[in-house]
């Protein structure tokens, strides 16, 4: 018995809205991972995309949960000595609310080439506007609450 894998040129992929206001980051950021991935369709395949586009709207509306805010810090180095840099999520939140999104998507699916094709499909944008009218995106709604 064989399994059947998907063709390449006859997976379908759809674009869906997400509204991230009032939502909890990491929570959301597993259902984004998940959708980015296929995990929901029936004809995933781990080594093949088969996941769908994903654009989020009003990243700056975004939760996270208890002493989250103050506590939890982002670090980045330039790559000279002494070069590493400390942001907390509050400073995070107020100057890039997108990245924020991103890299807790990034870091929930796998370190490969897959992954990074993966994340190329997630449009974030702080405001409540978009400009992916054109390929029709249908609004989904998470249980993440």
């Amino acid at each position: 018995m064989k399994t059947p894998l998907p063709k390449v040129d006859q997976i379908e992929k759809k674009w869906f809205v997400i509204d991230a206001s009032n939502q909890i980051l990491g929570r959301l950021a597993t259902q984004i991972a998940m959708r980015l991935r296929g995990k929901h369709k029936p004809e995933y395949t781990p080594h093949l995309d088969t996941g769908d586009f994903i654009i989020v709207v009003n990243a700056e509306k975004i939760r996270l949960t208890a002493r989250k805010l103050d506590q939890k810090k982002y670090y980045r180095h330039s790559g000279y000595l002494g070069g590493l840099k400390e942001r907390t999520a509050r400073q995070m939140l107020a100057e890039k609310p997108e990245e924020m999104i991103r890299l807790a998507v990034k870091r929930m699916l796998p370190k490969n080439k897959l992954a990074r094709q993966q994340l190329k499909k997630l449009k974030i944008y702080s405001g409540p506007e978009h400009r992916h009218e054109a390929q029709q995106p249908e609004p989904l709604v998470l249980n993440t609450k």
